[in-house]
């Protein structure tokens, strides 16, 4: 019995769900639309302001797809309600962000900066405060969007166990290392 499958998602004023012959579902919200096809096992039923999902069997794969599903339709219901939003912090001396529209300018210690072209959804922001480390701001409708832009970011410069420089979020604690120990 997939428990997350199972749970019926209410949906917020000003939000409206469909979905079309060919299992097309789309979400509408104040902030924007988004859709995405879903498998044939799984059904969306939309009464009022809750939608639920059944399956039509009772294989291992399907009631997998079931739970996958229903956290993928919530996770767009939120994200056109109210949106994502993800931190990052660039830690290290003289790692600096910039960014003009969509172009991300990264300075991370190489001997060229780069320059990291984000999708249209995704809207970034930079803020450089004295005494404080660069962070990056970036805000999309689409959860899986902006967990891989995230990514992306992060695995440009990794964070490191000695020290803890690199690209982390914000509030993310590193497991640090020892460094060596000088022989007596």
């Amino acid at each position: 019995m997939s428990r997350i499958g199972n749970k019926v998602i209410n949906l917020p004023a000003k939000v409206e769900v469909s979905i079309d012959k060919s299992n097309l579902v789309k979400v509408k919200g104040p902030k924007g639309e988004l859709s995405r096809k879903i498998s044939d096992v799984i059904s969306l039923n939309v009464s009022g302001s809750d939608v639920s999902l059944v399956r039509q069997n009772d294989n291992k794969s399907t009631k997998a797809l079931h739970g996958l599903y229903r956290s993928l339709i919530y996770n767009m219901v939120v994200g056109v309600s109210d949106g994502f939003k993800h931190n990052l912090e660039l830690v290290g001396v003289g790692f600096k962000a910039s960014s003009v529209g969509s172009v991300l300018e990264l300075s991370l210690g190489y001997s060229h900066n780069i320059f990291f072209l984000l999708p249209e959804e995704v809207k970034v922001s930079t803020t450089t405060e004295k005494g404080q480390t660069p962070k990056i701001i970036m805000e999309c409708i689409d959860k899986e969007l902006l967990g891989q832009m995230s990514a992306k970011i992060r695995s440009l410069r990794k964070v490191e166990p000695y020290k803890g420089k690199g690209v982390r979020f914000v509030g993310e604690t590193i497991r640090r290392k020892a460094g060596k120990t000088s022989a007596k």
